[in-house]
C-alpha cells in the first residue's frame, strides 16, 4: 500500500486581531492524502482553508507542538507534518523553499501568468530554475500542455488565451517539476460553469495519471461532488463528508 503524501496531525492556527485578542481558525486539524487522490476542502468564507493551505504549503513558519512554549499569531504549530515521507514539522527557511521547488505545487483562483512569455515558456521557466536544460523544460511543458488539451496553444501568450486555457497553462505550471502534492485554492473560482468543469476535468485527469496527491478548495460544491473525498472545515475542525451529501 502506498504511502500518504501528506500526513498532518495536530495544526493550529491563530492570529492577533489587536488590542490584546487572538482569533483561532484552525483547531487540531487532521489530514491525509494518498498518491492520486483528489480531496476536496469546502467551507464558508472566514472558516480556516486558506490559512490550511498556506500552511501545509510551507508558506509560512512551522513550530512543532512540543518545542512551542504556546501557540503564537506568527506561526502553525503542529503535531507532525510530513510530504512524501519527509518531516516538515519544524522546517527551517531553507528546508520549506526547496520543499515548495521539489515537493509541492500551487495553483491559485488567479493565474499569474508572465504576460510576455508564451504558454511553453511560462510552463518551462520553474524547471529553467531548478536548472533543467531548456531542451528538457520544453519538452515536459510540451507534454504537460498537450495533456491539458493546449497541444495548439504553445507559442501564445497569456493575452491570446482564453480564462480557461490560461488557467490550464497555470495547472502546467504548478506540475512542471514532478510535485508529489498539489494545493489548490479555488482553482477554477474565477471561471463560468461550464469552463470550470473543464479545467477540472483535466487537472483530474492529469493528477490521477501522474499519481500527485492534491487537496483543492473550493466554493463549488457541484464539482466538489466529482473529488475522491471533501473534508469541510467547521469550527476550527476537518469533519469528513460524503460527496452525494453535497
Amino acid at each position: 500500500m502506498s504511502n500518504p503524501v501528506l500526513s498532518l496531525k495536530g495544526l493550529h492556527r491563530e492570529y492577533d486581531v489587536g488590542e490584546g485578542r487572538k482569533l483561532t481558525v484552525l483547531k487540531g486539524v487532521d489530514l491525509t492524502v494518498m498518491p492520486g487522490e483528489l480531496v476536496g476542502l469546502v467551507g464558508p468564507s472566514g472558516s480556516g482553508k486558506s490559512s490550511l493551505l498556506h500552511a501545509v504549503g510551507l508558506l509560512e513558519a512551522i513550530v512543532e507542538e512540543g518545542a512551542a512554549k504556546k501557540k503564537t499569531a506568527t506561526h502553525a504549530v503542529v503535531e507532525e507534518l510530513r510530504i512524501d515521507g519527509g518531516d516538515f514539522s519544524k522546517a527551517n527557511d531553507e528546508a520549506r523553499t526547496q520543499a515548495r521547488l521539489h515537493k509541492i505545487g500551487f495553483v491559485y483562483q488567479f493565474h499569474h501568468l508572465l504576460a510576455e512569455y508564451t504558454a511553453l515558456g511560462n510552463v518551462a521557466i520553474p524547471q529553467r530554475i531548478l536548472g533543467r536544460s531548456a531542451r528538457d523544460a520544453d519538452a515536459r511543458a510540451t507534454e504537460l500542455l498537450t495533456a491539458l488539451g493546449l497541444a495548439g496553444r504553445l507559442e501564445h501568450l497569456p493575452a491570446q488565451l482564453s480564462g480557461g486555457e490560461q488557467q490550464r497553462v497555470a495547472v502546467a505550471r504548478a506540475l512542471a517539476n514532478a510535485p508529489k502534492l498539489l494545493l489548490a485554492d479555488e482553482p477554477t473560482g474565477n471561471l463560468d460553469p461550464g469552463t470550470s468543469q473543464q479545467v477540472f476535468e483535466a487537472l483530474k485527469a492529469i493528477i490521477k495519471a501522474q499519481g500527485v496527491g492534491a487537496l483543492i478548495a473550493t466554493h463549488n460544491l457541484q464539482l466538489a461532488t466529482h473529488m475522491d473525498r471533501v473534508v469541510r472545515l467547521e469550527d476550527g475542525k476537518l469533519v469528513e463528508v460524503a460527496p452525494a451529501a453535497l
